[in-house]
């Protein structure tokens, strides 16, 4: 994926969970931040941002969206409204081996009572075994923070994810595949574990969803900031790990 147009900017405050306060050409503006984590240890007074003007929008109240931070030498993605994209791309580059038979059949999916973000299905039954399932089950979680170079998710508490995963096995149980691809924006990451500490229901339920078959696919991606242009691409799956903290 390739973000065009993008400015950089200096971070000031977060005076709510969707709006930023940042500093440009000696001015103090507003941007629209979509991602609902906390990110206390990515937005730091001072900090770099990376945001992109909008077009004219009078039931907007701000004029740009956040897109990106910097923080140990890489800029991180925080902007949930590219997750589904970058899911689609990781799809199409067969760098999940597990997923490298399917095509995405629909986003967006209404499953039981959660709308999830993928329904795969199998693009070929050639030398497939029968007993793959023909159709998936895909959910997509955006990762942002990282401690000591593990991946954990989430940095808040979820209630809808957890419902999420509930899906998911559900779907094992009525004949799908299922799986969650956690999307780990910060290069650093050599392992994943559920965030136990932060949310130990959204942790239990995961390490239950592994246990029943539920794939899960912890996905790093590298990113790269040229010419006010940013690109992020799928890197490599690193391990999964169930860590107490």
């Amino acid at each position: 994926m390739r973000l065009d147009d993008l400015i950089e900017v200096k971070f000031v405050e977060r005076p709510n969970r969707f709006t930023v306060k940042f500093h440009y050409h000696n001015k103090e503006h507003l941007g629209h931040l979509k991602d609902p984590g906390r990110l206390k240890e990515l937005l730091i007074p001072g900090i770099d941002l990376l945001v992109k003007k909008v077009p004219h929008n009078p039931n907007r109240k701000t004029k740009y969206d956040v897109v990106a931070v910097f923080k140990d030498r890489g800029w991180v993605l925080i902007n949930s409204g590219f997750h589904s994209d970058l899911a689609e791309e990781a799809i199409k580059s067969r760098i999940i081996g597990d997923l490298k038979n399917y095509g995405v059949e629909k986003r967006e999916y209404s499953f039981g009572k959660s709308r999830l973000d993928f329904l795969l299905s199998l693009k070929h039954n050639k030398d497939i075994s029968p007993n793959i399932s023909r159709k998936m089950l895909l959910e997509v979680k955006g990762c942002t923070l990282v401690e000591n170079n593990t991946a954990l998710f989430p940095d808040a508490p979820t209630i809808r994810g957890k419902k999420h995963l509930e899906e998911l096995i559900e779907g094992i149980k009525q004949g799908f595949a299922s799986g969650v691809i956690f999307l780990i924006l910060k290069e650093d990451a050599l392992v994943f574990s559920p965030n136990f500490k932060t949310d130990p229901d959204f942790s239990c339920t995961l390490q239950d969803a592994s246990q029943k078959n539920v794939s899960i696919f912890p996905l790093v991606f590298k990113t790269h900031f040229k010419d006010n242009s940013l690109e992020i691409k799928p890197w490599k799956l690193v391990k999964l790990i169930f860590k107490k903290q």
